[in-house]
C-alpha cells in the first residue's frame, strides 16, 4: 500500500497539475464505483484517499476547490443520468455541476485544515461538513450521493446504528485520510529519507535550529553544536532512537486511524438485531403493480395503474383464500399507485375500497390529491373497507419534478420546466396507523433526508415504508441506488422497512440491512413476509442530528482556528523586515 501511495505522490511531484487533474477524476470514479447496483463499496475509502493526496497540501485555496470540482463530476456525472433520461442532459449536467461544487468546498477545507495535528481527522470531519451542507442548501438539499449509501453491503453499515448516515460517512472518509497518513508515514522512513539514517537526522537539526535560539527553552545552534562535540557518537545515536522511536508512534497511530473505523463496524454487525427479534410479528404485503409504459407520460396512465395495483391485490387475496399466501394485516401499494384522487374521483374510490374488502386488510394507498387551489399533495392513505383514514402528506417535495422553484427563470432553459409539478409539502408526523400498527412513511424522495424517519420515529413508528414510484426513471440505477438509502435507514433506526414500488424494485429490509425478498423490474408481483414489530430505539434515533452539527460545528471552529493562525503568521511576516531596519544601540 506504501508503494502504492509513494508512487502516486512521486507522480504528482514530476507532473503536479496534469497528475492532480487525472487523479481527481479517477477518485470521483472510484467514489461512483462504490454506489449499487455494484457491490464494490470497499472502493469509496480509496477514493477518498486519492481525494485527500490531491487536494491536501500547502497550495493555493482555489487550486484545492478547482481539483474538489474535478473529482465531483468525476462522481456525479456517471451517478445521476437518470435525472435526464426523459428530459434530455441539461438538467443533469447542471444538477451534477452543482454537486461538484460541494466536492470542491471539501478541497478547500482539506487544502485548510491538512497541516494540523491530527489532521485526518479534521478532514473526514471536513467531509461530514459538506455532505451536510449539500444535504441542506439550496432548496432544502440534495442528500443523493453521500457516502453512506453506497455502503449497505459494506463493513460500515453497522454504524448507522449509533451514528446514521453521518456516522458512516466520517467512518469511510476516515479510513480514506487514515491510508493516505500511514503512506505517509511509511515513506519518511523509506531508505534514502533524510529521516531514515543517523547522519542526515543529525545534519538536519543544526540546520533548522540555525537561525538562533528558539524561544520556551529550546537550546541553541551553538549549544546543540557544542553537544555533539563533546560527545557526538553518543548524542547521534541517542537522536537517531528518539526520532525512529517517534516514527514507530506516528506509523502505529496511523494503522489505527486507518483501522478503527472497519473494525467497529465488523464488531457492531453482532448488536444487530435479528431478523425476527421483536415484541411481536405482523404480515405485511407490497404490492408492484407495475406501468403499461415507462417515461414522463407515467401521468397519462393513471387509471391503468390503479387497475394494476387492483388487479394485482385481488390476485393475492385470491391466493389467501386458497391456502397459498398468508393473510397480511396490512398491504402497502407504491407511491401514485392511484395518480386518480380518489377523494373526488367515485370510480377510483370504489376501486380501492373494493379491493380492500376482498383482501380483508387496510391498505396504504399512494395518491395524488388535488387541494382547493388547485395545487396538489402526494399522499399516503390509509385505505380499509369502510373507506379513507389517516394519511400522510409528503413533506420534503422534490424540487425541478414535484414542485419548480424560480419557474419562470427555469423555463427559458427547458421546455420541460412547465412539465413540473405543482406539489406543496404536508405536515405531520411521518405517521400513520393501520390495524393498530404505526407506520413510519417516507416517500420516495424523501428517504434520502435524515429527519423524514426521525419525525417518524419520535412519534411511536415499529414499522417503516418507503412507498416509491421509479417508473419515470427508467431501467436506470436510481431504483437500486435508493433502495440502498432504505436499508441505511432500517439500520439506523433499527426497524423492519417495507418498499413498495410502482415498477420495481419493490423489497423486505429487515432490521439488520438485509433484503429478506426483492421483486425484478417492471413485473407485477406481491411482497408477503412476517415482520417484527418493535418498540426500542437505536443510539442513533436518540442522538438525531447532534453528531452531524457536532461536527459541522467542530469543522468550522478549526477553520476559524486556522484562518486566524494565517493572520498572525501574515503579521509576523510584514513586521520582520520593520524590526530588522531598525537601528541597534
Amino acid at each position: 500500500m506504501s508503494g502504492g501511495l509513494g508512487a502516486m505522490v512521486g507522480v504528482v511531484g514530476r507532473y503536479p497539475v496534469a497528475s492532480r487533474v487525472v487523479g481527481a477524476v479517477v477518485a470521483g470514479a472510484l467514489l461512483f464505483g462504490s454506489f449499487p447496483p455494484r457491490p464494490f463499496w470497499f472502493l469509496a475509502p480509496f477514493g477518498i484517499a486519492l481525494l485527500t493526496l490531491v487536494v491536501r497540501g500547502s497550495g493555493r485555496l482555489r487550486g484545492g476547490f478547482g481539483y474538489g470540482v474535478l473529482a465531483g463530476l468525476g462522481f456525479f456525472l456517471p451517478l445521476l443520468p437518470w435525472t435526464g433520461i426523459y428530459v434530455g442532459p441539461v438538467p443533469w449536467l447542471a444538477l451534477s455541476a452543482v454537486c461538484a461544487v460541494y466536492v470542491g468546498l471539501f478541497g478547500v477545507l482539506a487544502r485548510l485544515l491538512g497541516g494540523l495535528r491530527g489532521w485526518p481527522v479534521w478532514v473526514a470531519l471536513a467531509w461530514v461538513t459538506t455532505e451536510w451542507v449539500r444535504s441542506s442548501f439550496p432548496f432544502g438539499g440534495f442528500p443523493w450521493g453521500r457516502l453512506a449509501f453506497g455502503q449497505a453491503d459494506g463493513w460500515f453499515l453497522p454504524l448507522a446504528m449509533v451514528g446514521g448516515a453521518p456516522l458512516i460517512g466520517f467512518a469511510v472518509a476516515l479510513t480514506g485520510t487514515g491510508m493516505v497518513a500511514l503512506g505517509d508515514r511509511l515513506r519518511a522512513r523509506s531508505p534514502g529519507d533524510a529521516l531514515s539514517d543517523g547522519a542526515g537526522r543529525a545534519g538536519a537539526v543544526p540546520g533548522g535550529a540555525g537561525q538562533g535560539s528558539v524561544s520556551g527553552g529550546s537550546v541553541s545552534a551553538v549549544e546543540h553544536e557544542g553537544a555533539l562535540a563533546s560527545d557526538p557518537e553518543s548524542s547521534v545515536a541517542k537522536e537517531d532512537s528518539q526520532v525512529r522511536w517517534g516514527g514507530r508512534v506516528g506509523i502505529i497511530a496511523a494503522a489505527v486511524t486507518l483501522a478503527i473505523m472497519p473494525l467497529t463496524g465488523v464488531i457492531l454487525r453482532t448488536a444487530l438485531p435479528g431478523p425476527d427479534e421483536g415484541d411481536r410479528m405482523i404480515t405485511v404485503a407490497a404490492i408492484q403493480g407495475s406501468v403499461p409504459r415507462l417515461g414522463l407520460d407515467f401521468n397519462e396512465q393513471r387509471r391503468a395503474v390503479l387497475d394494476n395495483h387492483v388487479r394485482r391485490t385481488g390476485e393475492l387475496a385470491r391466493a389467501v383464500a386458497a391456502g397459498t399466501a398468508k393473510q397480511p394485516d396490512v398491504v402497502i401499494w407504491p407511491e401514485n399507485s392511484s395518480d386518480i384522487d380518489p377523494l373526488r374521483n367515485a370510480d377510483a374510490q370504489q376501486l380501492i375500497t373494493q379491493a380492500a374488502a376482498e383482501i380483508e386488510a387496510p391498505i396504504l394507498v399512494g395518491a395524488v390529491l388535488v387541494n382547493g387551489d388547485r395545487t396538489t399533495t402526494n399522499s399516503v392513505m390509509v385505505w380499509d373497507a369502510t373507506g379513507p383514514g389517516e394519511r400522510h402528506d409528503k413533506k420534503i417535495i422534490q424540487p425541478f419534478g414535484e414542485y419548480l422553484p424560480m419557474r419562470s427563470f427555469f423555463r427559458l432553459f427547458s421546455e420541460y420546466a412547465d412539465r413540473a409539478g405543482y406539489f406543496v409539502p404536508g405536515s405531520g408526523d411521518g405517521t400513520v396507523r393501520a390495524n393498530g400498527v404505526d407506520l413510519g412513511v417516507a416517500t420516495c424522495y424523501e428517504v434520502a433526508f435524515d429527519r423524514a424517519f426521525r419525525d417518524s420515529m419520535r412519534a411511536g413508528a415499529d414499522l417503516l415504508t418507503v412507498p416509491t414510484n421509479n417508473a419515470t426513471f427508467g431501467d436506470s440505477e436510481m431504483t437500486y441506488q435508493q433502495l440502498a438509502m432504505s436499508r441505511v435507514r432500517a439500520v439506523e433506526h433499527g426497524r423492519a422497512l417495507v418498499v413498495a414500488a410502482t415498477s420495481g424494485v419493490s423489497a423486505i429490509i429487515t432490521a439488520d440491512g438485509a433484503v429478506a425478498q426483492q421483486t425484478p423490474l417492471f413485473e407485477p408481483a406481491a411482497l408477503v413476509a412476517d415482520l417484527p414489530l418493535r418498540d426500542s430505539t437505536t443510539l442513533a434515533t436518540r442522538f438525531g442530528p447532534v453528531p452531524e452539527l457536532l461536527s459541522v460545528i467542530l469543522t468550522g471552529a478549526a477553520v476559524v482556528a486556522v484562518l486566524w493562525a494565517r493572520r498572525r503568521a501574515r503579521r509576523a511576516a510584514a513586521a520582520a523586515p520593520d524590526a530588522l531596519a531598525q537601528p541597534r544601540g
